[in-house]
C-alpha cells in the first residue's frame, strides 16, 4: 500500500507558521496569503483529526500535539532541504562509451587538462560501441565511424594514417633497419580494418607475401602485444603519439597510409545542445585541432 501522506502544503504552512508564532510571517516566506496559510493549517488538522494551534482572537499558541509535531517536522524538512541541496549542487556525471584504444591512449590521458575531467564516467566496448542510447548508458559515444545516422548527431573527429610500431627492445634484438625486415616478424592484423598490404606498397613492396600473425579485433590489443616484444603492428598516427613519446614505443620508417576519417561523436539530437555535452565536444574537438588530427572530407573507416 502507498504512503498515506498529509498534504505537503498543508505541512509546509504548519511548520512555517509554528517557527515563526504568525500567520503573516509564514505567509511573507511562503509567498502566500495568511488567509490561504489558515485554510492549510485547518486541512492538515482535518487530515491528523486533532488541533495543532489554540485560536484566540488573532492569537495562537501551539496544542502539546502541535507542538511535539512542529518540532519534528522542522527537523525533517531541515534534513530534506540539505539532501535537496546536495543533489542538486553535485557535479553532474557524463557518461561516455568508446573504444579501448581511444580510451586508453588518447582520451583518458588528457582528461586531467579538463574542467570536469573528474566527472567524466568513462566505459569502454570490446567491439564498436552501441550507438543505441536508449540502452548503453551514454550520454556521448566516440565510435568508429562518421556516418550520418537517423536520429543521432555524429560529428567527424580524427583522421589520421597509419605506421608500423615496434617495442626498443624488438627492435634491437632484431635489428630492424629496412621494411623488408619486417617480413621476418611476427606482424599484427587488424580484424576491423587491416591496411598492411597498402602500408608495404607505399614503402616500395607491393605484392609481397605477408608473414603470419594473429588477427585482433581491435587495435589496442594489437598495440599492448607490440609493448611486450611480441611483434609489429600497424598502428594509428593519432592515437599512438603519446605511446611514442613515452618511448614505449617507436615508429619505424617514414612511410604513412594515406589519412582516413577514424574516430567520430555520437550524440542523441535530442540531447546534442545539452551544456555539458557541448562543453565536452568542443573540449574534444580543441584537443585533436591542437594536434592537428581534425578530419577534412576524407574517407570513412571501416565499420
Amino acid at each position: 500500500m502507498g504512503r498515506k501522506l498529509p498534504p505537503f502544503a498543508a505541512v509546509r504552512a504548519f511548520e512555517a507558521t509554528a517557527r515563526h508564532m504568525s500567520v503573516k510571517s509564514a505567509a511573507d516566506e511562503l509567498c502566500l496569503t495568511p488567509s490561504a496559510v489558515s485554510h492549510q493549517i485547518k486541512a492538515l488538522e482535518g487530515f491528523l483529526d486533532t488541533q495543532l494551534f489554540e485560536r484566540s482572537g488573532n492569537r495562537i499558541a501551539l496544542t502539546l500535539t502541535g507542538e511535539a509535531y512542529a518540532g519534528k517536522l522542522t527537523h525533517l524538512l531541515d534534513a530534506f532541504l540539505e539532501e535537496t541541496d546536495a543533489v542538486r549542487d553535485a557535479p553532474r556525471t557524463l557518461r561516455v562509451l568508446s573504444t579501448p584504444g581511444f580510451a586508453a591512449r588518447w582520451l583518458v590521458p588528457r582528461l586531467p587538462g579538463l574542467d570536469f575531467g573528474r566527472d567524466i564516467r568513462l566505459r569502454v566496448s570490446n567491439g564498436a560501441p552501441s550507438l543505441d542510447f536508449a540502452t548503453n548508458d551514454a550520454d556521448v559515444v566516440i565510435q568508429w565511424s562518421d556516418r550520418p545516422t537517423p536520429g543521432l548527431r555524429v560529428e567527424p573527429l580524427m583522421a589520421s594514417g597509419r605506421y608500423p610500431v615496434i617495442s626498443p627492445v624488438l627492435r634491437e634484438r632484431e635489428n630492424v633497419r629496412t621494411p623488408e625486415d619486417l617480413l621476418r616478424l611476427t606482424l599484427f592484423y587488424d580484424e576491423t580494418d587491416d591496411a598492411w598490404a597498402e602500408w608495404f606498397a607505399e614503402a616500395g613492396l607491393a605484392g609481397v607475401v605477408l608473414p603470419r600473425g594473429p588477427t585482433f579485433p581491435n587495435c589496442e590489443l594489437a598495440t599492448t602485444m607490440v609493448e611486450q616484444h611480441q611483434g609489429v603492428s600497424l598502428a594509428y598516427d593519432a592515437v599512438v603519439r603519446g605511446t611514442i613519446a613515452s618511448g614505449r614505443l617507436e615508429r619505424l620508417f617514414d612511410v604513412t597510409t594515406m589519412p582516413m576519417s577514424i574516430y567520430a561523436i555520437a550524440t542523441p539530437e535530442a540531447h546534442a545542445d545539452d551544456a555539458l555535452v557541448v562543453a565536452f565536444r568542443e573540449w574534444l574537438r580543441a584537443e585533436a585541432e591542437a594536434e592537428g588530427v581534425v578530419p577534412e572530407r576524407l574517407p570513412h573507416a571501416a565499420e
